[in-house]
Order: C-alpha cells, then structure tokens, then sequence
C-alpha cells in the first residue's frame, strides 16, 4: 500500500487513479481541438479541467502537450487504430469452431442446436467517471 493525499491506497487504487487522470487529460486536449484549437498548451488544457473542477497534473498534463506538438490529433488516432487492428482479438478460433461441425453434419443433423445469443450488457462507465 502507499500513502497518496493522506489515504493509504492498494497499488491497483493508485495505477486506476493515474490512468483516470490520463484519460481526462486527454479528454480535455480532444475537447480543445474539437472546439478548433489545433494545438492546445498546457494552459489550455489546465482551464479546461478546472472549468469542471479537476485539478490539472501538471507533470502528466506537460508530457501530453509536448508528446502531442506539432502532430495532427486526428493522425494519431488513425494510427492507434491501425495499431489496434494488428492485435489478436480471440476470433481467430471461431472459425476453426464452426469447420468442426462440417466435418460431421452427415452423422448428427438432428442433433443441430442453435447457440444460444447472450444478451448485450448495457455500457458502463468501468469504475470511473470522465470528469470525477
């Protein structure tokens, strides 16, 4: 455990809370370029999250604006995606499944039975909120 703002936290509170405060950080940057900022400062980044309360790491916030300058924001999320389309997404096996049942339809066609369809969970908010 270690101690954070007088509270002592789990590793795991501590990791959750660095990247929460990532991910508003970014969100704020977004927001900045989707309001027409192309490249945001620190500053105003900063005022944004304050506009809501949030009080801005400076250390982290610098790291983004600096990681960020002189790219286009939407470019790097294209790149990210790309990125994100080279990982294995567990469907590989899906496939090899279903040429399985192929293999035997001749013996066993009346004991075909449809999977059944798992209800789609609603979307939650994994634990934290974008602007807590």
């Amino acid at each position: 455990q270690r101690r954070v703002h007088g509270e002592f936290k789990s590793e795991r509170e501590v990791q959750n809370s660095h990247t929460s405060t990532q991910m508003k950080h970014v969100a704020a940057y977004l927001l900045a370029v989707l309001g027409g900022n192309e490249s945001p400062s620190a500053k105003d980044v900063q005022e944004i999250l304050s506009s809501v309360g949030i009080e801005a790491d400076s250390d982290r916030l610098n790291k983004l604006v600096s990681e960020l300058k002189g790219k286009n924001v939407h470019e790097v999320i294209a790149a990210g995606r790309t990125k994100l389309q080279s990982l294995p997404s567990g469907g590989a096996a899906a496939p090899a499944a279903a040429a399985a049942p192929a293999a035997g339809a001749g013996k066993s066609e009346a004991k075909k039975e449809e999977p059944k369809k798992k209800e789609e969970e609603p979307d939650e908010d994994m634990g934290f909120s974008l602007f807590d």
